[in-house]
């Protein structure tokens, strides 16, 4: 069985979430910007770290590393208010999310002093480097390969749809380090990889509207010294399962088009029971899903490692923002305007986005995958 656990909202948590709420009310007013789409939101370092002299990025991170100490389900709550408003997150977005975290779980202590303190600042950005052109989900089968050098590693290969790695500061890469012998998914080990190294160059995977999120990155001969190998050879793969929890189970899952729904709101009208019906049905899936996720931030705070449940969060999540991009376009008569007003320009961005919604953090099929496999040996162990 897959259990999401209900939960409500503490005193303390409704006052930090209006707290972020008036917050981005008066840094984004509506109706007076484009709203960002989700994880595809641009980067911008300033807000980023107008964000952390609030204390709302790396969120986590105990006061010893620098940090707030604050919980996963208050981290929660800032996210979840940022991107309904359709802030910049881009800059700081996986340094938060899950690169934090993993160090925290795997790092020495001298990658914890390194860099904890700098992602809490807002002044260290960080990439994945996991998907390779003959790999896709199947993280298992990655041929980046990092071999033993003096002092440390040289790695070699290829990343695709890196996003962010044109403004980041490092990538978090997925590599091999021993042959595969027998299982793939043994050998295989994470290096933090200084963006700006001799043999490493990043080209841009445009978009069809030119707009630059995803890239190639490339490493010839790139050198990576032994400190910054995270946790053990040959761990990776136990290292990335852990951190897809992080990855596939946040209100980014599911509320990267509720800007668009929220300014047809705004600056459409909404007519007649049918539409006022489909709308209901909509708010009571956000409803679900935001529920699912906030359930799996409060597994995140009891240690637990949430992984299928957040599979399921992101297959209904991303399969549901397509779902809203469908009605609004219907309500609206398929209106989409790329000069046009703010709400006209903000569909036509989201409908030429959308196939990379499914595609981030695994594909539906690979998800669904998992979690068939979950059931079946959770079945096998009750007969």
């Amino acid at each position: 069985m897959i259990e999401f656990r209900p939960s409500g909202l503490t005193e303390d948590e409704e006052k930090l979430r209006t707290e972020v709420r008036e917050f981005v009310a008066e840094e984004f007013p509506s109706g007076t910007y484009l709203p960002e789409l989700g994880i595809n939101a641009a980067a911008d370092p300033e807000f980023s770290r107008r964000l952390a002299a609030r204390g709302w990025v790396g969120m986590v991170v105990p006061e010893e590393y620098g940090g707030p100490g604050r919980s996963a389900t208050e981290r929660f709550l800032v996210v979840e208010e940022l991107l309904a408003a359709g802030a910049p997150v881009g800059a700081h977005w996986v340094a938060d999310r899950q690169t934090a975290p993993v160090i925290l779980s795997f790092g020495s202590e001298r990658l914890k002093r390194e860099f904890l303190p700098r992602i809490v600042a807002g002044d260290a950005f960080f990439c994945l480097g996991m998907s390779e052109p003959d790999s896709g989900s199947d993280l298992a089968s990655v041929r980046t390969r990092a071999t033993r050098t003096e002092g440390g590693w040289l790695l070699n290969g290829r990343k695709v749809w890196t996003s962010g790695a044109q403004y980041c500061h490092y990538a978090m890469t997925l590599c091999r380090t021993s042959p595969q012998e027998g299982r793939k998914h043994v050998g295989l080990s994470q290096l933090i990889v200084d963006l700006t190294s001799d043999g490493l160059t990043v080209s841009p995977i445009r978009l069809l509207n030119g707009q630059h999120h995803f890239n190639e990155v490339v490493f010839t001969d790139v050198f990576v010294p032994d400190h910054m190998v995270l946790g053990e050879i040959g761990s990776g793969w136990h290292q990335v399962t852990s951190e897809l929890a992080y990855e596939r189970s946040g209100p980014d899952r599911f509320l990267t088009t509720f800007p668009v729904l929220r300014y047809f709101l705004d600056f459409r009208e909404v007519s007649g029971p049918e539409a006022e019906l489909r709308l209901g049905a909509l708010a009571a899936r956000y409803w679900v899903l935001r529920n699912m996720s906030l359930s799996i931030a409060r597994s995140l705070d009891q240690g637990e490692v949430p992984a299928v449940e957040a599979t399921l969060v992101k297959d209904l999540g991303t399969s549901f923002e397509h779902d809203v991009l469908d009605l609004v376009r219907d309500l609206t008569g398929g209106e989409q305007e790329p000069d046009g007003d703010l709400f006209g320009r903000l569909l036509a961005e989201a409908t030429v986005t959308a196939p990379t919604f499914t595609l981030r953090g695994g594909t539906n099929e690979v998800l669904r995958t998992v979690a068939a496999k979950h059931l079946l040996r959770e079945k096998r162990r009750a007969l």
